[in-house]
């Protein structure tokens, strides 16, 4: 069984962040320069938000945004999901779906270590899934039925 952790591990790619005090436009720069679709905000060091493409779709029906002057932290959602390390892959699809979010902060001694998407974790749970149908013996399925005995 996989943990949050070793997913992480997996994905071996740093969570990549900008301070809440950067503008729109440097953000979505940063977003697009890493090709992700969400970045973590931080104040100093602490994790303070996280901004998704979902957010800037929000923003942009509610008002008009420059991105030139408008900043993060004015946009940034700050309703955090966070998951222990050691949580099973599957209990993370669970809050992920239970939630109705797309990303979850991974959480080990106080700190978040890393994030992961709904896609991360839907694939984790599907190659685990995939490794233990293959891990299966299909001997007895695969010659289940009555063989009548031969006449003599």
């Amino acid at each position: 069984m996989k943990f949050a952790e070793d997913v992480l591990n997996e994905k071996d790619r740093p969570m990549i962040s900008v301070q809440q005090d950067v503008t729109l436009m440097y953000a979505l720069s940063t977003m697009v320069k890493n090709n992700i679709g969400a970045i973590v905000i931080k104040d100093g060091d602490r994790v303070v938000g996280i901004f998704t493409e979902r957010d800037l779709l929000k923003q942009s029906v509610k008002k008009i945004v420059d991105p030139e002057k408008t900043m993060i932290k004015d946009l940034m959602t700050t309703s955090l999901f966070s998951a222990p390390y050691n949580d099973p892959i599957y209990m993370l699809l669970d809050k992920i779906l239970g939630k109705r979010v797309r990303h979850i902060f991974i959480e080990k001694e106080g700190k978040y270590i890393g994030i992961l998407s709904a896609g991360d974790v839907t694939k984790a749970c599907l190659n685990e899934r995939t490794r233990e149908m293959e891990s299966f013996s299909w001997d007895y399925y695969e010659n289940w039925r009555w063989k009548p005995k031969k006449k003599s």
